[in-house]
């Protein structure tokens, strides 16, 4: 039988520095934020939680119609020209909510904003016009935006839009202003390429039923995108498609109109009749794809309740963090003393592996903060505080099993060994039972909770990293040290504190000095006795080598 593998704790040290060091030195490379980024609890700011609801019975949500949904409140929220705005999706299905979060803008307007539905419109081309500015028209101090609405096509501000209307300005076609229907518009196409003057809409996107990407039957051109629309709108489709047809270039084609930027402007080729268009082009798949998609979702197949408004001001956000981490450094100051006081120099152990942890987890932070867009919530600061006290409990396991072994008769280096095999299955299985709370949690949750259970789980991958890669062949090497096995009181392991008949020894037999003789020894009654045999064998020794005689043969 093969003798078993002998532990190097230097090697486990090793990993666990090269993991840190890259850790840091990712989060902490020059040029970047080295701060977590910090969500709007504590920085201050709105949230605002829509929860989707189908239409009708349009049925359960899919993941393509909630996507489409971000993108359109997105480009809603980029109207109020905020930066660092951020649109996520929570959960799916049933349990799926739309997350907007804004720094330092007014909830209500923000809410009455974007829970609206998206509105898509179909209207007829009056005129095209280059993007920019007409020439000789200075640009003006406040840019246009686009749509400009009136209420015909000789309306004034049709009029002016069309000269001092800039599309080529990118603060100009932002888009996320839904314009009125029933009126006259001049807006921008949403690559900035052109600038239209577009009459009422003469369909709505409530009209369309399906849009699909699909290759023409002949064989020839491009993708193109199939329509289907209910009665209503197949009638308007039909009425004003008779109409336009024999209409010169531009008064042939309808703009595809989101939320007041052109998607598309197709030309009528001839009467639609029936209610099923083709709108072709020589589309890539990709162009395709992407206009059925705002065709079928772009007046959005779901109607958003705001299910919950917070606010909260910069300066409350710091007090919240400030709060949050004085109340972090008081819990973790009073587990570290709660360990040294009871473990002494193995709570040292356990203060540097806590402290270890807390490094990790701030850079890891960090690193997610600018990858991932991580937000450390206030919820999140009470997952981390939560998992001192997970990470504290590996180490007492650990150390209480190695106090049983030694009460057990094993010595320290032995018993430091035989105590891990013996606390690393609790500790696994106390450490999964965490992690899948955390997942269960974070995946049935929505809002702040969702940032608890990701701390949660996140501290329990570190405190499993730190147990086996850090405390454990710290420990390891400190029990090889001769101050550990003297069983000192600043150890955590005398005999007193554990109920141990003296004398205890606290060493392997291959670890002792072998004897300077072998003579055989004679016991002595008590240590005087010892101390006089071993004064007469030196002075024997001393004669024999004053005479030129080895003492001991072969030596």
């Amino acid at each position: 039988m093969a003798p078993p593998r002998r532990y190097r704790p230097v090697r486990a040290l090793i990993v666990m520095a090269i993991i840190l060091v890259g850790l840091l030195a990712w989060a902490f490379w020059p040029g970047t934020d080295h701060a977590p980024r910090l969500g709007l609890d504590l920085r201050g700011g709105t949230q605002v939680i829509l929860q989707p609801r189908a239409i009708g019975d349009a049925g359960p949500i899919s993941d393509v119609a909630l996507k489409q949904s971000v993108e359109i409140i997105r480009q809603r929220v980029n109207a109020f020209g905020v930066a660092e705005a951020e649109v996520t999706t929570q959960g799916s299905g049933a349990n799926a909510a739309i997350v907007v979060s804004v720094p330092g803008v007014n909830s209500q307007q923000i809410a009455d904003q974007i829970k609206q539905t998206a509105l898509l419109d179909f209207r007829a081309v009056s005129a095209i016009g280059a993007p920019g500015l007409a020439e000789g028209t200075a640009a003006p101090a406040t840019p246009l935006l686009a749509p400009v609405e009136g209420a015909s096509a000789d309306d004034p501000a049709i009029t002016a839009a069309m000269t001092s209307l800039d599309c080529t300005n990118p603060a100009a076609r932002q888009g996320g202003r839904p314009d009125d229907p029933a009126k006259w518009i001049v807006t921008c196409d949403k690559d900035g390429t052109a600038k239209y003057v577009l009459e009422p809409a003469f369909l709505r996107g409530t009209n369309v039923t399906d849009a699909q990407a699909s290759l023409p039957q002949n064989g020839g051109g491009g993708w193109q995108v199939d329509l289907t629309f209910d009665d209503e709108g197949a009638k308007a489709l039909a009425d004003t498609s008779s109409r336009l047809v024999s209409l010169p270039a531009p008064q042939n084609q309808f703009g595809i109109v989101l939320d007041g930027l052109v998607q598309s402007a197709p030309r009528f080729q001839s009467a639609i009749l029936g209610g099923k268009a083709q709108i072709t082009g020589n589309f890539t798949i990709e162009e395709a794809q992407g206009t059925a998609n705002v065709l079928k979702y772009g007046a959005l197949p779901v109607t958003l309740e705001v299910a919950e408004v917070s606010t909260v001001s910069p300066t409350l956000g710091t007090d919240q963090l400030k709060a949050g981490l004085l109340a972090g450094a008081i819990g973790l100051a009073l587990v570290a003393l709660y360990l040294l006081l009871y473990y002494r120099a193995l709570g040292f152990v356990a203060v540097m592996s806590l402290v270890l942890a807390a490094v990790l987890t701030y850079a890891i932070f960090v690193i997610l903060g600018r990858t991932m867009g991580l937000a450390l919530t206030l919820a999140g600061v009470a997952g981390a505080i939560v998992a001192i006290g997970i990470t504290a409990d590996s180490f007492v396991v650990y150390f209480e099993r190695i106090r049983d072994e030694i009460r057990e008769g094993r010595t320290l280096r032995s018993a430091a060994e035989t105590g891990w095999v013996r606390a690393r299955n609790t500790i696994l299985a106390a450490d999964f039972v965490s992690l899948l709370a955390a997942a269960i949690l974070y995946f049935i949750s929505v809002g702040n909770v969702r940032g608890f259970a990701f701390v949660l789980g996140l501290t329990t991958i570190i405190d499993v990293l730190v147990a086996f890669l850090f405390t454990r062949p710290l420990v390891s090497l400190f029990a090889r040290t001769k101050w550990f096995n003297s069983g000192g009181a600043l150890t955590g392991v005398s005999p007193k504190r554990l109920g141990v008949a003296p004398p205890v020894v606290l060493e392997h037999e291959h670890d002792k000095k072998p004897a300077k003789s072998d003579k055989p020894a004679t016991a002595a009654a008590d240590g005087d006795g010892d101390a006089a045999a071993a004064q007469a064998g030196a002075v024997a020794d001393a004669a024999d080598a004053s005479k030129g005689v080895d003492s001991v043969p072969g030596r």
